[in-house]
């Protein structure tokens, strides 16, 4: 499948601010699953930094935008070629072993409930089996409901409310699957969905599973990332695994308007 990305990203400040500082994942990754067209990263009146690939394997790049201003606008478009390979990560080069992702964040420590939720799910020494009983139990617990979270709300959180966005499906089912010793992380990027179904910037868990590697689980909707998807970058969870991260010099209220349009293109 073809996708075609159109991605905005505007921060206004209340107050004029010194400069801005950012660290971008923002290019997919290099995999067996897609392969980038064309893709071009533009931050208005930015200065590009250095880059380098992490240990996870995502491509991280520096921008400075030098003030006073009282906004940043960062922009992505490009196109993907993507296969479906049924939510298996191949040909992915990382150095992290996957025992790293067995470690609780704020986002993903597990309470009581979420105890309870890995414990119904277990059964057998089948991980990939127990991940599909995982994400199905965290969508049928949780209703995607926009604007029910935020972005600081923990796993534990979510569960109880039974209800979330795509980050909140992704934050339980990681903490789950943790806490029966399977390694897991957060994925953000972009999926084709259909109209009025979800927003095209995503996020979903990848599960770690022997003799297969780490396979990808959208408990969100009910599946594991297909060709509609595309695949930018992982962490412990979705601070970690944030597109952009920064910081602006200087004081005054930030607000955040993000705009993301993937469509099915020509090919």
């Amino acid at each position: 499948m073809l996708l075609a990305v159109a991605h905005r990203t505007r921060y206004r400040y209340a107050a004029p601010v010194r400069g801005v500082v950012q660290s971008h994942r923002l290019t997919p990754a290099v995999c067996d699953g897609q392969e980038v067209l064309e893709w071009a990263i533009r931050v208005a009146g930015g200065t590009p930094g250095g880059s380098f690939r992490d240990g996870a394997g995502d491509l991280v790049r520096g921008w400075t935008v030098r003030g006073p201003l009282d906004e940043v606008v960062v922009e992505v478009a490009g196109r993907v070629a993507t296969r479906d390979l049924a939510g298996v990560l191949r040909g992915h080069r990382e150095r992290i072993p996957p025992a790293a992702y067995l470690r609780e964040t704020p986002a993903t420590r597990p309470d009581r409930a979420l105890a309870g939720l890995a414990a119904a799910a277990a059964g057998g020494a089948d991980a990939l089996a127990m991940g599909h009983r995982l994400a199905e139990a965290v969508a049928d617990r949780i209703v995607h409901r926009p604007g029910s979270t935020g972005p600081r709300t923990s796993a534990a959180e979510a569960l109880a409310q039974g209800a979330g966005v795509c980050q909140d499906h992704a934050h339980v089912l990681i903490a789950a699957a943790r806490h029966a010793g399977i390694p897991a992380r957060y994925v953000a990027g972009y999926m084709l969905a259909a109209a009025g179904t979800a927003e095209a910037a995503h996020a979903w868990a990848e599960l770690h599973v022997a003799g297969l590697g780490w396979v990808g689980f959208d408990a969100a909707n009910r599946c594991c990332p297909d060709a509609r998807y595309i695949r930018l970058g992982s962490g412990l969870d979705a601070h970690a695994a944030a597109p952009i991260r920064g910081i602006a010099r200087g004081g005054g209220e930030e607000t955040l308007e993000v705009a993301v349009a993937v469509a099915a293109a020509q090919q």
